[in-house]
């Protein structure tokens, strides 16, 4: 008797790949079954903006067809359908990037990750709604149509990596790939109750990924579980000769390494009132995560975390230099294709003298060294929030309520996450139930250099672990 649809999308990463290498079930099954939940409710989230239904379906045959010929498996992920941030090249295939100039623009090369994914057994399903040009963090988007959330269509999806989220959420693929500048994956991650992990700066391969700031750009995954967010990532770190950002140092065994005990983890809290007004709810969460981490046997250090707004004004500065450099070309000749907020953001950049944004590209490596040696000097991971408020709706965060209050929750919605990609350290958004709107709620891990396998851990076992409510998205 095979299984029924909603057990074969709602399964893990890790264990439809298992199913599929068993040949418990087919790789076009999955395949099938995947399709048919994006039928059913893209109409109502628009996360794709295109869907490959034919390649996806002859790729898994393909799949099929390997295995029963003497069990021959491409990889860790093969016959298992996922889907991309639309930042993604792939040769031939056209990348919007989210943006109307880019609407018919074929990549000339295929990105790093979608090639290991490729080697890995990996089907592409489809590319993903995102916010234009990874501009805003809300997942609306002029020219393909807001992103909504996976549990409430009215509420905003968060962006830039608004599809992925969404995606991985509705059980429609069961991973995904997003960039993160400024919050692009932890945001979206958080708004829809799915783990999202910014790996630290050159442990994964940006070579063949839309640019949004090249020096706070980050490439990471979007996953159910800590186990498959370990998996992905096994795949698609490393040395990259395409990105000389990339680390050359070895890629640990994640996904063994992400099954470590928490008992004796140092976990770094800072005083809340320090970051700001906070909602009561999102405090909550927090408090109710540490609670439960405790319990785990960790150990929760107070450390002193001095203001953020200095570093989230040094990242603003560097994204903006950046974008404007990059989109020089296209804002003279073709302005009007560009939504108006994200142009204004972007023509920004023409104002700021060089000299300050040499000088801060100089002042990063004092103020990661700063960071390390008094906020992280001891404890392990740091425990902070991911948004100051509960997620708005679509309306909210587009001036329905009031322009300036519209202005003011994305003015603060990247907050704590633009300043971790300015350190480059690595950071992980992790669900911890549910608001009173039924919307969810999620707290940030931020780790050491290099440390995603401690993050990933700490998650595993809180996942497994921790009583909080677990409710799947309906249509």
């Amino acid at each position: 008797m095979g299984m029924r649809e909603e057990d074969i999308t709602g399964s893990s990463l890790a264990g439809i790949a298992r199913k599929i290498a068993t040949a418990e079930i087919s790789s076009e099954e999955v395949t099938r079954a995947c399709l048919d939940r994006i039928g059913q409710w893209q109409p109502s989230r628009n996360c794709f903006i295109r869907v490959d239904a034919e390649m996806a379906l002859a790729r898994a045959r393909q799949c099929d067809q390997l295995r029963r010929r003497g069990g021959r498996l491409l990889g860790p992920l093969h016959g298992v359908p996922l889907a991309h941030k639309d930042a993604f090249y792939r040769a031939g295939q056209v990348a919007t990037g989210g943006s109307e100039i880019r609407r018919t623009w074929a990549a000339p090369g295929t990105a790093t990750v979608l090639s290991r994914l490729d080697e890995a057994g990996a089907i592409q399903l489809g590319t993903l709604n995102m916010s234009e040009f990874a501009a805003f963090p809300t997942g609306h988007n002029l020219h393909y149509g807001d992103c909504r959330n996976a549990y409430d269509p009215s509420y905003m999806a968060g962006g830039s990596s608004s599809g992925s989220a969404v995606a991985v959420a509705a059980r429609l693929v069961y991973a995904a790939l997003g960039s993160d500048t400024g919050g692009s994956i932890r945001v979206p991650a958080a708004a829809n109750g799915v783990l999202g992990l910014k790996p630290t700066y050159g442990r994964v391969s940006r070579h063949g990924a839309m640019a949004r700031f090249w020096s706070l750009d980050h490439v990471g995954i979007l996953a159910r579980t800590a186990e498959d967010c370990a998996l992905v990532l096994g795949i698609i770190a490393g040395f990259d000769p395409g990105d000389r950002t990339t680390s050359r140092l070895a890629v640990p065994d994640y996904p063994s390494l992400a099954r470590v005990p928490v008992p004796g983890t140092r976990i770094g809290v800072p005083d809340l009132s320090v970051l700001g007004p906070l909602d009561a709810q999102v405090e909550r969460g927090l408090e109710s995560s540490l609670a439960a981490l405790e319990a785990l046997g960790a150990a929760v250090v107070p450390v002193k975390l001095g203001d953020l707004r200095p570093l989230f004004r040094i990242a603003e500065l560097i994204g903006k230099c950046e974008a404007a450099s990059m989109h020089r070309e296209w804002l003279a000749r073709r302005p009007g294709d560009y939504s108006l907020q994200v142009r204004s953001r972007t023509e920004a950049g023409f104002f700021i003298p060089a000299p300050l944004y040499l000088d801060a590209l100089r002042l990063r490596k004092a103020l990661l060294r700063e960071f390390l040696n008094t906020t992280m000097a001891k404890v392990d991971v740091l425990h902070l929030p991911i948004m100051p408020g509960p997620v708005p709706t679509l309306d909210e965060c587009d001036g329905a309520g009031g322009h300036d209050r519209a202005a003011a929750i994305r003015a603060r919605m990247n907050a704590f996450t633009r300043p971790i990609n300015l350190l480059g350290l690595p950071a992980l958004s992790v669900p911890c139930g549910f608001d009173a709107a039924g919307l969810p709620l999620a707290f940030q891990l931020v780790g050491h250099p290099y440390s995603e396998a401690r993050l990933l851990g700490i998650a595993h076992a809180f996942e497994q672990n921790a009583r909080f409510p677990r409710r799947v998205p309906a249509l």
